[in-house]
């Protein structure tokens, strides 16, 4: 049986073509590709990339201002905040999220909308894995071009489960029995109906937006549609911490908000979803509040 993809380039002496992550004294990271014969250049003066050639990861190596680096082949959290942007990326925390609440399972099929830089779906291949399928559709021909470049970046060359389509999801999505799909888009909303189509019964519709109202409409949307069951939506916000010594405190600053996530699973056909009952604090719906399909909300009781 042959190894995942990309995994030779993630074990072993680094080799000519690996990307390398240097540690300066500071914690400062600097990433770049090794190739015989060139030179590493800072303001602490320079080394050889030879120097790397055939060592083990966790190397220290001295530029000729006698400055020691770590050298380490950079985790995929940290490949996806250094690479090349089209667009913003997701970040590691919401992919993690992703992963977990979306259940994304290696061989699982799975469609994406909103490529941007390739970050999402870095670790969505890692994911699904080989056996997998990762379609993913991307309306900017400019971000699909950064977005391909960094993935095979990562992986070392084409990933055998990534299929890329330009163009718009709800207008290009021929895919069936997909077990999960990820919208990162401007108007999630729009795309229900073919989403619906493409899921099987229990499958997951992840939805990433950036705003309020972004998501409260697509939570009405979801709600409205009928072939989805209550929507779950939420955040998440990471903070370091500094531990030295006795001085062990929260860091002053963090990554809060990026962005709101929210899963809804795909019913069986024909199935009506049960009535949630809820009670919205009085004024959640007011007199000139109309629901995503016009029709004006039920009063709260």
């Amino acid at each position: 049986m042959s190894e995942p993809t990309g995994a030779a380039r993630r074990r072993g002496p680094f080799q000519v073509g690996d990307q390398v992550q240097l540690t300066d004294p500071k914690g400062r990271h600097y990433t770049f590709t090794l190739e015989a014969g060139k030179s590493f250049h800072t303001h602490k003066g320079s080394f050889p990339h030879d120097e790397l050639i055939g060592a083990p990861e966790g190397t220290v190596v001295r530029t000729t201002g006698n400055v020691p680096y770590l050298a380490l082949r950079p985790l995929l959290p940290d490949y996806v905040l250094s690479m090349p942007r089209g667009a913003a990326v997701v970040y590691p925390k919401d992919a993690g999220q992703i992963l977990a609440f979306a259940d994304v399972f290696p061989g699982a099929r799975v469609v994406e909308a909103g490529v941007g830089s390739g970050s999402l779906t870095s670790f969505l291949l890692r994911a699904v894995g080989d056996s997998g399928m990762l379609h993913s559709y991307e309306r900017r021909a400019d971000f699909a071009d950064v977005a391909r470049q960094n993935v095979e970046r990562y992986f070392g060359g084409r990933h055998p489960a990534w299929q890329l389509t330009v163009g718009d999801l709800q207008d290009n999505l021929s895919d069936t029995d997909v077990d999960r799909v990820v919208l990162d888009m401007l108007a999630p909303w729009e795309c229900l109906d073919a989403v619906a189509k493409a899921l099987v019964p229990g499958g997951i519709l992840c939805a990433y937006v950036a705003t309020t109202t972004q998501l409260a409409r697509t939570v009405e949307s979801i709600r409205e549609h009928g072939n989805f069951n209550e929507p779950q939506a939420w955040e998440t916000m990471l903070r370091n911490w500094h531990v030295e010594g006795l001085a062990v405190r929260p860091d002053h600053r963090m990554i809060g908000h990026t962005g709101f996530l929210l899963t809804a699973r795909r019913l069986a056909d024909g199935v009506e979803p049960p009535l949630r009952r809820r009670r919205p604090a009085k004024g959640a719906y007011g007199e000139d509040y109309t629901g995503p399909g016009g029709q004006r909300a039920p009063a709260a009781g």
